[in-house]
């Protein structure tokens, strides 16, 4: 009997299909690989298959109880809390004894190893711990591979080997990993997904006139002000000081008198010209004499 299957399942974010049109059947002890590039969706596919997640398109369905162990960002070990405190909160969520703690296999954590000190390795193997107090069919995990060197990969592995031997499924995330290694691999965020386009909005429903808003009370009056007090008189001035007397200024000089000018002496008279004495005719044709007798 299957423990999980997929049928159509589709994941869809941001208008792009991480997966789609998923058929997938996982039996008891089987190993599924779910692989791609980082954010490509691996983690959202994983927590789809496990339950854990709504689908955009398709169904799963699980055939028994499914646990998910250590996923970054999810379900970190709490800082402050020690392995064995991680056990005894495991066991109240499940509605079990405290008592119940002492049965469980830590798979060599140190019960008093507080969570900010555990290494990746460790923090897979407390996730593991903690999802098979659950009782699962599935255990979901996330980069199981991150962070650890060959030896604790080695190790790892070898702890979930001797899981599917006991016919638990194991579901993991990696960026890549070894057909041959696994049972089944899924491969997600294909660059050539299609992009899907936005479904038209509906047309947004008028919105409801506001009702009036009520009167404001009147404010209450202030009250008046005091009174400022008088200021004080000021203090007379005393009367100034009267300006010095200015010097009287000395008076000129008086300017000499000039010297009255010689009145210039007159000019002599011209000589009168004599008048010419008519011809007569005793005279007339005589110029000589005329003249003579002119002079």
């Amino acid at each position: 009997m299957a423990v999980l299957s997929a049928a159509g399942a589709g994941i869809r974010h941001h208008r792009r299909w991480l997966v789609r049109d998923l058929d997938l059947v996982v039996e008891p002890g089987e190993t599924v690989a779910v692989v791609g590039p980082p954010g490509s969706g691996r983690t959202s596919t994983l927590l789809a298959l496990a339950g854990r997640l709504r689908l955009s398109a398709g169904t799963v369905s699980l055939g028994g109880t499914s646990s998910v162990g250590h996923v970054p960002g999810v379900n970190e070990p709490e800082p402050a809390l020690t392995v064995l405190e991680h056990v005894h909160e495991r066991l109240a969520l499940l509605g079990r004894r405290r008592r119940e703690a002492t049965a469980v296999n830590l798979h060599g954590l140190e019960p008093d190893r507080r969570g900010r000190e555990l290494t990746p390795y460790q923090r897979q193997v407390l996730g593991l711990v903690l999802a098979l107090m659950a009782k699962p069919a599935v255990i979901a995990l996330d980069d199981i591979e991150s962070g650890l060197d060959a030896g604790e990969r080695a190790r790892l592995w070898e702890l979930i080997g001797s899981l599917t031997a006991a016919g638990i499924a194991i579901v993991f995330t990696a960026r890549e990993v070894d057909p041959a290694a696994v049972s089944q691999v899924v491969r997600v965020g294909h660059p050539e997904s299609p992009q899907e386009p936005e479904a038209p909005k509906e047309p947004k429903e008028p919105e409801a006139p506001k009702e009036p808003e009520a009167p404001k009370e009147p404010e209450a009056p202030k009250e008046p002000e005091a009174p400022k007090e008088p200021e004080a008189p000021k203090e007379p001035k005393g009367p100034e000081a009267p300006e010095a007397p200015k010097e009287p200024e000395v008076p000129k000089k008086p300017e000499t008198p000039k010297e009255p000018e010689e009145p210039e002496s007159p000019e002599e008279p011209d000589e009168p010209v004599k008048a010419e004495e008519p011809e007569t005719p005793e005279t007339a044709g005589k110029p000589e004499e005329a003249e003579r007798k002119a002079k």
